[in-house]
């Protein structure tokens, strides 16, 4: 059998792709390795859980406030209104997007990808299955390449695709702390994502604590080699109040740090989530942008199928970047200029106790775009942004 589409990764993008098409009455088959949980603060916008009719057993946690610790300990809270931040746990989330492709139409396949190859016959994808061991060949029309940050397709079929920049993101999952047990000291709320900038922790991007239920997550991620991930985690827990909790399971793995300038080969390849590269900078976001990126992808592969054209391949691209091109932009700029040392991550807590700046990031954050409703807001969060960058205001105000 020649399949439509070949989706190589199993994660929130590659399986968003794969029902997709097979919604749309495409034969797709996707191709996972099993058993791998991708390291992840867990968090999804209402817009997500909307878009991609995320069901409430998925949600294992509501959080109603988000916490930045400055270098100095000084925490803001932030209070999510009108809403909440829904977590899941990649464990169970993956997989039941994993069967939702396959109950919608599309074949599931354990093993490893290895090659594309082609010859007068056409495309083919050659992986290695995982209950036997042997090398199989998938005849295909068109492959989405989903597998992920160093992704292997991006490396042997896309311009680029070997030098995408990333963070190590690590993280441990906990057993969550009653409220009476001596490890949380008071500090932990199940309710309550805590986001650390601290340079001890992680010196180019932050730490976390977040809640999953009766599990949490707790890490950090950073790009600079070197640095001893299990051990800031540590600090981390010791920080936070955690280290008598129980460890469930330990995983890291590299985070894209921008989208790629293409995604496709202009021939039979697109690739999507991020194997493209497309993680939010400053708040390193995954999960709502990969099942994006999964979405174009499965849309792009539709209309090159029905046109016959492969430079509609670049479709996936231009749809995601024109809805999303500006919010990179402005998040890229607020990492480039506040990650950079502690006095700037001082600046930018404190930049975080402005009612306006909590406002329109959390529009912004909960809708997936920017808001353009209250300019003069944009103004003064403008105007107090050049101050702290420029010291023209102390480091701590309230």
């Amino acid at each position: 059998m020649t399949y439509d589409v070949v989706v190589i990764g199993g994660g929130p993008s590659g399986a968003t792709a794969a029902q997709d098409l097979a919604e749309a009455g495409r034969k797709v088959a996707m191709l996972d390795r099993a058993g791998r949980i991708k390291p992840c603060g867990g968090a999804i916008p209402p817009r997500l859980i909307a878009d991609f009719a995320i069901p409430d057993s998925q949600i294992v946690a509501r959080i109603s406030t988000a916490r930045m610790i400055s270098p100095t300990s000084r925490a803001v809270d932030i209070p999510i209104e009108n809403g909440f931040v829904g977590m899941v746990d990649r464990e169970h989330f993956d997989e039941f997007l994993r069967d939702r492709a396959a109950r919608a139409g599309a074949t599931r396949l354990a093993g490893t990808f290895q090659r594309i190859e082609r010859d007068d016959t056409g495309t083919h994808v050659v992986y290695r299955d995982k209950a036997s061991g042997e090398s199989r060949r998938l005849a295909t029309r068109l492959v989405i390449g989903a597998d992920g940050a160093r992704s292997n397709v991006a490396k042997a079929e896309v311009p680029g695709g070997d030098r995408i920049p990333y963070v190590i993101a690590y993280h441990e999952i906990l057993k969550a702390p009653e409220r009476s047990e001596h490890c949380i000291n008071g500090a932990y709320d199940p309710k309550r994502c805590d986001v650390i900038y601290d340079g001890r922790i992680s010196p180019d991007f932050y730490g976390w604590v977040f809640p999953h239920g009766d599990q949490l997550s707790v890490g950090m991620g950073t790009g600079i080699d070197g640095i001893d991930l299990k051990k800031a985690t540590a600090d981390l827990r010791v920080s936070a109040g955690l280290t008598g909790c129980e460890t469930i399971r330990r995983e890291g793995a590299p985070i894209p740090l921008r989208p790629m300038d293409r995604w496709d080969n202009g021939r039979d390849v697109v690739l999507a989530g991020d194997a493209a590269g497309v993680v939010a900078p400053s708040s390193g976001e995954g999960i709502y942008y990969a099942m994006v990126g999964g979405r174009v992808a499965a849309t792009a592969a539709i209309a090159a199928l029905a046109s016959g054209r492969a430079r509609d391949l670049a479709l996936a691209r231009k749809l995601f970047m024109k809805e999303h091109k500006m919010v990179f932009k402005v998040l890229r700029s607020m990492q480039d200029a506040y990650y950079r040392s502690d006095e700037r991550r001082e600046r930018f807590v404190s930049l975080c106790h402005d009612v306006d700046v909590q406002r329109l990031t959390f529009e912004a954050y909960m809708n997936k775009k920017l808001v353009a409703a209250r300019p003069m807001a944009h103004i003064r969060i403008g105007l107090k942004n050049l101050a702290h960058l420029t010291r023209l205001v102390p480091e701590t105000y309230a």
